[in-house]
């Protein structure tokens, strides 16, 4: 989980479920559209071919191919012998306003030069597959928006922490640190990773600290090694991002610093 910009903690449990909701829509209508894209060229494929492709099970599958079906889309076949879709079939051009296409361009960029070098070369690729599926009078509109980042701000190192503990934070792991703090006292400690945040100059983990037992946010450019605990952590109640929220709230009504910690 990757936050580009502070994210209110009032109503934080809802804008969690929300946040979880709007992911698995997206994480679907991503998987329609693959589904169309391995149809393409009138081969026939099988249920279980394409479960295989999408990492899902046969079951979501079929579901995905009813949906497609009701919508219009003119695939024909049945269970257990496969599925083709009929010629002259394509989608329509993806349509965005001409602010769309800026805020998507600058938004790719931004993480190109600010994001881990896997987020990196995702963001290129991104602006690729958006440019192929533009109508001909936008496709040019890319290449015309002046909107830049410089390169040089984010060093290797960082680049490589930031791919490694978004990775972590998906998969529940547990993460040692090697970490400095602001007067440069080294330490070592287990974290449960909960989300990264961009400031604007500084990224900082959000973690839940098994040594403090507390929450703790530790700058990405103070960390100067990250490896695999060598296990995963189950969510547990008041270890969880909508109990850091909370916690940021509480702050806020005793006049604290919002999200402040030893570890930052």
């Amino acid at each position: 989980m990757v936050r580009m910009w502070r994210v209110s903690p009032r109503g934080a449990g809802g804008a969690a479920l929300r946040v979880q909701e709007r992911d698995i829509r997206m994480r679907r209508a991503d998987r329609l559209f693959q589904i169309v894209q391995h149809f393409r060229g009138g081969r026939l494929v099988t249920a279980q071919k394409l479960g295989e492709w999408l990492e899902v099970s046969e079951r979501t599958i079929y579901r995905d191919i009813a949906d497609l079906q009701a919508t219009g889309v003119p695939i024909d076949g049945e269970a257990g012998v496969g599925y083709m879709m009929r010629e002259g079939f394509d989608l329509p051009p993806l349509m965005f306003t001409r602010d769309e296409i800026v805020a998507l361009v600058a938004g790719a960029r931004m993480v190109r030069a600010f994001g881990g070098a896997t987020m990196a070369r995702a963001a290129e690729e991104a602006l690729v597959k958006i440019g192929a599926v533009l109508p001909d009078a936008e496709k040019d509109r890319i290449a015309r928006t002046e909107i830049h980042a410089p390169m040089w701000v984010v060093s290797d190192a960082d680049r490589a922490h930031i791919d490694r503990i978004e990775r972590a934070v998906e998969k529940r792991e547990v993460l040692t640190l090697d970490y400095r703090d602001e007067a440069g006292r080294p330490s070592a400690r287990d974290v449960r990773p909960l989300g990264l945040w961009f400031w604007g100059k500084v990224w900082t983990l959000v973690a839940w600290c098994e040594m403090r037992s507390d929450f703790r946010a530790f700058r990405i450019d103070r960390i100067a090694a990250v490896v695999p605990a060598g296990r995963t952590y189950r969510p547990e109640r008041g270890k969880q991002l909508a109990d850091f929220y909370r916690s940021m709230e509480r702050g806020e009504r005793a006049g604290a610093v919002p999200g402040r910690a030893s570890g930052y």
